[in-house]
């Protein structure tokens, strides 16, 4: 009986009939080749002997046997043994560890998991490698006499001296090899299997291709923009980025207060860096996917389709998406990316394939956390790790983008186990955009704060609901979605609900639904959660807030006067849940000559100047304009107290 030739795939075309099978000693070079291209910037040796040997326990006949007869090109296949079950990926795991001992084990990690995903580096894997049928598989590949160019280690030596962040980044480093194997072998499987989807990849225009059309946008926007305060400080903002974007690749914040445009100004810095430095995309990551669709427009409406949506619903919205897009969406290799900080953070520590294999095309790009006081507290410290390793090791610049700039620099308190390692720890420093941030956020001050005189008087939903409802226009944001549920249930008909119990789609319309109202003038009263805050670009003339952090009373402020058009004086109130006693504070615009931004104070307070402070909080603890994400949430009562206290010479 003659050998049977190696091929890892078989397909028919159009017509049903059989192609050629996808030659296996091809498919093992290519995608050595392709993972190489990959990993150029952080192991491309590594990547390549990858590459080539993870398919290497597809030589052995009984592998061989077996896809023939469960594709149907051969159905008079003949497999002994277990019915069905062809295992192939131990073996090139086994081989790596047999070539270089303990410095293989890199190589046999992200071999093993190409197909299932990342094991556990102790325990799982070890078991695996350790099974006598692993050994089985092996030597049964190696009986089938590969080319022995495909076995050659080329004097390759792996050196675990030089791993990109040391032992800290070894993880990183693992997936990011991992991300440019799997993505290799995907598309070479592709481009044989499905010829057609293939060729609809890579198509993109570059950043700089972009640029033109961002340029001519920016210049129609200028020039057809209303002679006002706002629009002159959002052309200052523009400017500022566009000259920072000159500067070296690295870690930047952008601190701008709300309604000044940070989406465009920051996309104008990120092109004009990307053109500067060589980046090669830019991700701009969204707390929260109910301001996602918002953006996606803003960038769609000037790159066209060069802009990928990724987040959970976008996944769900057939409808939405094109050919390119939802392929792109599997490893980011389109110019522009809009995805949520779930879908981001979650990739960088992944295990599985589908997530890891984006991966990879972080590497040199240009990251933009959007809304960044947002990133999870409980997640901050491997967070505040991986951005560093990003940008110190593989060619990120990242930019921290908000109104109310966390603080994530490190910290050591009393307790070591509270300790922060802040973005500062690795020689690095943050970069600020904006000479002069308390200058401009005075120059923005478009709304005002006032508080109640007894903290301590409860105000019920009815009472609280009777002050809205004499209101033409207002927003009231509480802290739960059972809070909005039951002020909403003592409003009057008409008044709108908004929060994460509608589905994203319903949340997403009824937010559209909600801006055309207030453009046309038509009354509107919303009760909303404080999904409202980051991001959602609508203005009206009263804004109430539940007592919550500082960096939560300072964005829900940017919901209110955010154009500086009304000329009535700010309030700000607070109430409080019957049962728990909750605040509710509410305030609203003014006009721009006599406004007092409500954070555009804050750099100027003075910790002599606070009235006495509960729940054991210090004074130097809100001393700064900048909220700690870390610690504000415990703190929500001072924080609160000290945001709206003025000093003297303001009053």
């Amino acid at each position: 009986m003659p050998a049977l030739t190696p091929i890892a795939h078989a397909a028919r075309d159009a017509s049903g009939q059989w192609r050629a099978p996808h030659d296996l000693v091809d498919h093992s070079y290519e995608v050595g080749e392709l993972a190489a291209v990959f990993a150029r910037d952080f192991g491309p040796q590594w990547a390549r002997l990858a590459g080539r040997w993870h398919d290497l326990g597809k030589f052995r006949l009984r592998f061989q046997h077996y896809i023939r007869l469960v594709s149907g090109f051969q159905a008079d296949a003949h497999i002994k043994g277990e019915a069905g079950k062809a295992p192939h990926s131990t073996a090139g795991a086994v081989l790596a560890i047999d070539r270089f001992g303990a410095a293989g084990r890199v190589l046999a990690y992200v071999i093993a998991g190409h197909h299932a995903g990342l094991a556990d580096w102790f325990g799982s894997l070890d078991a695996r490698l350790s099974d006598p049928r692993s050994r089985e598989e092996l030597d049964e590949s190696l009986a089938a006499q590969p080319p022995a160019d495909l076995l050659d280690t080329q004097n390759f030596k792996p050196d675990l001296q030089h791993v990109p962040g040391g032992s800290e980044g070894f993880a990183l480093w693992v997936r990011m090899l991992f991300s440019a194997l799997v993505d290799a072998d995907f598309l070479d499987t592709e481009r044989y299997m499905d010829p057609e989807q293939f060729a609809r990849r890579n198509t993109w225009p570059s950043l700089q291709e972009l640029a033109p059309q961002f340029d001519a946008h920016m210049a129609k926007l200028a020039a057809t923009a209303a002679a006002t305060p706002v629009n002159a400080l959002r052309g200052y903002i523009l400017r500022q980025c566009r000259a920072a974007a000159l500067l070296e690749p690295g870690l930047f914040s952008l601190t701008v207060p709300t309604g000044g445009g940070k989406t465009l100004s920051g996309m104008a810095f990120a092109m004009e860096h990307a053109h500067r430095h060589g980046k090669r995309r830019v991700i701009h990551v969204i707390p929260y996917t109910s301001i996602i669709e918002q953006t996606v427009g803003i960038f769609r409406s000037i790159f066209g389709d060069a802009v990928i949506e990724h987040h959970s619903n976008a996944e769900s919205a057939a409808d939405d998406e094109t050919a390119a897009s939802r392929l792109a969406s599997e490893n980011w290799d389109a110019p522009i990316i809009v995805t949520t900080s779930v879908q981001f953070f979650e990739s960088l520590f992944a295990a599985r394939t589908s997530r890891c294999r984006k991966l990879h095309n972080i590497v040199h790009s240009i990251v933009v956390l959007d809304e960044a006081q947002l990133l999870p507290p409980q997640f901050l410290q491997p967070i505040l790790d991986v951005l560093r390793l990003l940008v110190r090791h593989y060619g990120v610049t990242v930019v921290l983008s908000t109104a109310t700039q966390p603080a994530l620099n490190t910290r050591s308190y009393f307790d070591p186990r509270q300790n922060v390692r802040g973005l500062d720890s690795d020689g690095l420093s943050v970069r600020e955009i904006i000479d002069d941030p308390d200058a401009l956020y005075a120059r923005l001050e478009r709304v005002r704060v006032r508080l109640p005189a007894d903290w301590h008087q409860p105000t019920g939903w009815p009472e609280l609901a009777k002050e809205l409802a004499t209101h033409a226009s207002c927003l009231a944001v509480v802290n739960t979605r059972d809070d909005a549920r039951a002020l909403w249930q003592t409003m009057p008909a008409g008044t709108l609900h908004l929060s994460a119990l509608m589905c994203g789609a319903h949340r997403s319309q009824l937010i559209q639904d909600i801006k055309q109202r207030l453009a046309a003038g038509v009354p509107t009263r919303i009760i909303s959660t404080q999904l409202i805050e980051a991001g959602v670009d609508i203005s009206v003339p009263v804004v109430y807030r539940a007592l919550a952090g500082l960096d939560s009373i300072a964005q829900a402020a940017g919901r209110c006067n955010r154009e500086g058009n009304w000329r009535v004086w700010a309030r700000w109130w607070c109430s409080c849940r019957p049962d728990q006693r909750r605040q509710v504070c509410c305030g609203w615009g003014r006009t721009p000559a006599a406004a007092s931004c409500v954070m555009g104070r804050a750099g100027h307070w003075r910790a002599s100047a606070f009235p006495p402070i509960s729940s054991g909080c210090t004074t130097a603890a809100i001393s700064t304009r900048r909220a700690s994400v870390h610690s504000c949430r415990r703190r929500a009562t001072s924080w609160l107290w000290a945001f709206a206290r003025r000093p003297k010479s303001s009053a």
